[in-house]
């Protein structure tokens, strides 16, 4: 089984996507940016090297989320999906393996023409989130 991880970027109560350039079997589609676990790494650093990779940018990575399967290519694949941040306010965004990136709200996710794999973590997510914000105005 492979594995591939997600990086789930929250700045309020928006999140980050990017859309896939248009080549391979997700051309064009959004997602929650991340990639495949190489050998010898663990989820977190493949995190941190996607971003790197993809956009220019430096991570750090939080708690994990939300984990689902599928299968692509005939091969089973475990996806985990952690909570990133930013590490600087003003990036320098070179997009590398995407076209676009922006910020939404997390209900319209579903909306958007989202790869399948991880419109499948969509709940988990979005329920980690909102137990999140439930609990942050219950403190204020």
């Amino acid at each position: 089984m492979k594995t591939s991880v997600a990086g789930i970027a929250v700045f309020d109560s928006l999140v980050f996507i990017a859309r896939r350039i248009d080549v391979g079997q997700m051309a064009g589609r959004w997602e929650f940016p991340g990639g495949k676990v190489e050998e010898g790494e663990v989820p977190e650093e493949a995190l941190r090297r996607e971003f790197k990779e993809e956009f220019n940018t430096e991570i750090s990575v939080g708690s994990q989320i939300a984990t689902g399967y599928f299968v692509h290519n005939d091969i089973k694949v475990k996806l985990i999906a952690y909570e990133v941040f930013f590490c600087e306010e003003d990036i320098n965004w070179i997009l590398t393996e995407h076209t676009e990136v922006k910020w939404v709200e997390l209900d319209k996710i579903p909306r958007d023409n989202f790869v399948d794999s991880d419109l499948m973590l969509y709940d988990e997510i979005r329920h980690y989130y909102e137990g999140k914000y439930e609990k942050s105005k219950k403190t204020e």
